[in-house]
């Protein structure tokens, strides 16, 4: 099969690489689309933390089974989306409910080759069946939606809850319309006229007052950081959302502040099965509209141009098409 292949931090290449051959409770599915996002840009130019090399990227998929070991064939024919991770379903984190955070963890895309691909292997625990009346471009923000709503569940968003959030690219567009459908009252805090038009009341910086109950970081900035933590009211909660590069991770932090305000931060990596089964029914429900988050349609084999737009901020979110 044709895939794009990271070997070495800092590029990749395209090539006609073996499919694996199917284990015990496992799934081939033939990509229908994958996404795009900053992360995927972090992986092929910095590296990160969880990635092993050589490795096909891609964690955000959707496809359609077409071979199957196992258990029973009944996903054959069946069009997927796959939950990007596995966990041991034992450990401490998993018995709470945080199986992303479990040590045993393979996230597909870091640990395990992942969808920039035309086909790509699952296990069938990870495949949750896409709705008929769900399009495939709708179920594949299952993943990037999943991650937005981990981040609020562990912000303890409550209704009518006032949110900052940094960056309105596509994962702070949707952290703002799911706080919309929590009932909580969101503002986008983003510099980029063209991305801050698309909402009613976003700010071009961050105000000068602590007005936000919760903070949500979607943008790898360290000074979005100090921004936030800035307008965070006694006993707000800054949630760290976006990773930072290494050399930037480091920051300064009041720690008096905290401790006469009481405040907390909180990260958020990931997400979890039951997040991505939430996610598909908010979307499947109209409770959150995706479509119009799309700004390209592109080839697989165009990554190097989609990877620039990504890089200059010239799009939203981008879907990738193996056959297109």
């Amino acid at each position: 099969m044709k895939a794009i292949v990271v070997e070495n931090i800092g590029d990749f290449v395209i090539k006609d690489i073996q499919i694996p051959e199917l284990k015990d409770n496992e799934a081939l599915i033939k990509v229908a689309i994958t996404g795009l996002c900053r992360t995927d840009l972090k992986i092929i130019r910095h590296g990160h933390r969880d990635l092993t090399l050589p490795r096909v990227p891609g964690e955000e998929v959707v496809g359609t089974v077409i071979d199957q070991k196992g258990r029973n064939s009944s996903l054959i024919g069946k069009r997927v989306y796959i939950y990007p991770g596995t966990s041991c379903h034992k450990c401490d984190s998993c018995n709470i409910g945080a199986e992303n955070l479990c040590r045993g963890m393979t996230i597909m895309g870091f640990h395990r080759d992942g969808g920039f691909a035309e086909y790509v292997i699952a296990p069938t625990d990870c495949l949750l069946e896409i709705p008929n009346d769900l399009s495939d471009e709708e179920a594949l923000f299952a993943e990037p939606l999943s991650c937005c709503l981990n981040a609020l569940e562990l912000a303890q968003v409550k209704s009518s809850d006032k949110i900052g959030i940094w960056g309105a690219g596509p994962a702070g567009s949707l952290l703002y319309r799911a706080s919309n459908a929590l009932k909580a009252i969101p503002q986008i805090i983003e510099p980029d006229l063209s991305r801050r038009a698309r909402f009613v009341d976003a700010l071009p910086s961050s105000p000068n007052t602590m007005c936000y109950d919760v903070a949500v970081v979607a943008v790898g900035n360290q000074d979005a950081y100090q921004q936030a933590l800035c307008c965070l009211k006694p006993r707000g909660r800054l949630i760290v959302f976006s990773g930072l590069l290494p050399e930037y991770s480091l920051q300064k932090i009041d720690l008096n502040r905290l401790h006469y305000l009481e405040q907390t931060i909180t990260g958020a990596y990931g997400c979890s099965m039951r997040h991505s089964i939430e996610a598909i029914r908010m979307i499947k429900d109209r409770a959150i509209i995706v479509s119009d988050l799309i700004s390209h349609r592109m080839s697989l084999w165009d990554l190097k141009e989609a990877l620039q737009k990504v890089e200059n901020r010239q799009c939203l979110k981008i879907h990738l098409y193996p056959n297109k």
